[in-house]
This record gives C-alpha cells, structure tokens and sequence, in this order.
C-alpha cells in the first residue's frame, strides 16, 4: 500500500533521513518508533509533500503512485489523512465546522468500509459530539486531540498517517486513545502510526520499526520488541 524506499531527506545542510525504508501493507497497523529528533516527523512530512524537508534520494509510493513531486492536496486526495503533530485544530472554527470542512466521499466505494460521517464519528468520540458548537481554542488538549483525529477520518482515507497523537495527553486519555485506535484498526483502516509512547504503540501495531539517527535500526513485531530489553533500552530509553 505504502512503500518507501531508500529516503533521503534535507533540512538545509542537515541529513535526516538516511536511506530510510518501510512498507505499511493493506488492513494493517505499523508503528514508528523513536526518541526526540530522530526524523520521525520528517518522514511524515516527506510523505505528504510537505517542505521542509526536502527529499534529494529515493522512492515513496502509495498503491503504485509515486509522491515524490506532488503537492500536500494531490496526495491527500490519493486517500491519505493526516493527523498532525501538535493537533493543528483552527481556532475560529467550531468542532462541527472542521468536520463539515473536511468531509470527503470516500474513494472507490471505501473498499466496502462503512464511511466516515459527522454521525459516526461523534459516535466515536462522544465527548466532540457533546461539545461541536464549541471552537477550537475552547477546548482542552485532550479534545483538540479527538478533533484533530476526527477531522482526519472525515476524508475518509485508506491511510491515515498520525504523528504523536499521544503528546501531551494524560494517561487516561492515552488509554481512551488506544481503544478509539483499537476500534479504528477493527474497520480495517491502515494506519501509520508514529510514536514515542511505546506502551500506546505495542498495544496496536501489527509490526514495529524503531528510527535513531535517520536510519531504520530495528522492524519486528511488537511480541519481539517487547521480549527485548537491549533493544527498548538502547534506543527507546525504557
């Protein structure tokens, strides 16, 4: 579904990525993990087209079509969502508007998934149904967290790409979170999950690779990763 292959990405002179390379297949969860500065969200945006960085080497490929080269919303519309670091909800507007904004048809009939409407995803995120004529800035961390989810969904996408969903949340929040991406997983939706929660990640990831230093130190599933405390320790920190 997802391929990346030998990816070189720039920040000016600073090399990012080096060489990295992952695939996330059909129907499954993948996880990236990795500590602070490690290139995990210069990869996200490598994917969606986003500068900076810049990617100078190698090949991303979403269901045979190569991204290198097109802009944010040529990629988006190929039915990838992004769930962006930091939330990125608008303040001005109100929980039901960004849902409105962003809805999209799904693409080819769905592949038989049931689609995303501001219905269904109050249904999974009671709390925003309970608060959609809010606005952005009136609401808590926890729920920018939701909306910036439910925006996602409400594209409708075959792939959703979130970066650090978990930041900033209290451990109960982390956990509601783990079980709305447990329900997301269930409908079949691929999803590539950046993190640096590991508990979070582990409990969802049907595989793992771990990024230290720009280059792809380590892919297992998350029973092997987790038998191994060489590996958390030495490039998790846990």
């Amino acid at each position: 579904m997802l391929e990346v292959h030998n990816l070189h990405s720039y920040y000016g002179h600073a090399h990012v990525l080096q060489g990295v390379s992952l695939k996330v297949e059909e129907g499954q969860v993948v996880a990236l993990l990795g500590r602070n500065g490690m290139g995990k969200t210069t990869l996200i945006r490598s994917i969606m087209g986003l500068t900076p960085p810049q990617v100078r080497e190698g090949e991303i490929q979403y269901k045979g079509h190569p991204l290198l080269g097109k802009p944010p919303y040529e990629i988006a519309q190929l039915g990838i969502g992004l769930v962006p670091q930091g939330r990125r909800v608008f303040p001005s507007l109100t929980v039901l508007e960004h849902l409105q904004i962003a809805h999209r048809p799904p693409r080819g009939g769905g592949n038989g998934r049931e689609a995303w409407t501001v219905e269904r995803v109050f249904e999974l995120f009671p709390r925003l149904a309970e608060r959609q004529k809010h606005f952005g800035n009136e609401l808590s961390g926890g729920e920018q967290q939701m909306l910036a989810i439910a925006r996602a969904l409400m594209t409708n996408p075959d792939l959703l790409l979130m970066d650090e969903p978990s930041e900033g949340l209290a451990p109960l929040l982390v956990q509601a979170l783990g079980q709305q991406l447990q329900r997301l997983k269930a409908s079949g939706l691929s999803i590539f999950l950046v993190e640096q929660n590991v508990g979070l990640a582990l409990s969802i990831a049907d595989e793992v690779y771990i990024i230290e230093r720009g280059q792809i130190v380590y892919r297992g599933t998350p029973e092997a990763l987790n038998a191994s405390e060489d590996i958390k320790r030495r490039y998790l920190g846990v």
